[in-house]
């Protein structure tokens, strides 16, 4: 195990999408939690007005990063059924933020941006997935 965390020989290309969604989640987090304020600027998000709304932010991005963390060693790992998984997971995120967004919880922006990554990064994988699903039927038994 340790050794497919430095070497991922034989990894799917599924897999490796997972991984590199993982990857973003963890530079996504990691500047949710270093500079909160220019994270949500660059989002265009109200201010911080209470002094304890960046570090709930800043606790966010701690959450994002353990996701990441998930995905981008499930990705090495090539934990096939963790990846089909992200593939069930990843579509419900946008209707989610949807819902968050019409109760007023969520800022459009944010609930557009978190809605669009997941969307997108879930048809990369599943383009992968069918790829191999289409190259595994046709080889010969």
């Amino acid at each position: 195990m340790l050794g497919r965390l430095v070497r991922a020989e034989g990894q799917s290309r599924s897999a490796r999408t997972v991984e590199l969604y993982g990857w973003l989640l963890l530079l996504e987090g990691a500047a949710c939690l270093i500079a909160p304020d220019a994270v949500a600027s660059l989002l265009r998000l109200p201010s911080f007005v209470a002094p304890q709304a960046a570090s709930y932010f800043r606790l966010a991005g701690v959450w994002v990063m353990g996701i990441g963390l998930l995905y981008g060693l499930s990705g090495r790992l090539d934990a096939s059924g963790f990846v089909f998984a992200t593939l069930l997971d990843r579509p419900l995120v946008a209707p989610l933020m949807a819902i968050l967004w019409s109760l007023g919880i969520l800022p459009g922006t944010l609930a557009l941006a978190a809605g669009l990554q997941d969307g997108l990064s879930a048809l990369w994988t599943l383009r992968a997935w069918r790829g191999e699903s289409a190259s595994a039927a046709s080889r010969p038994r």
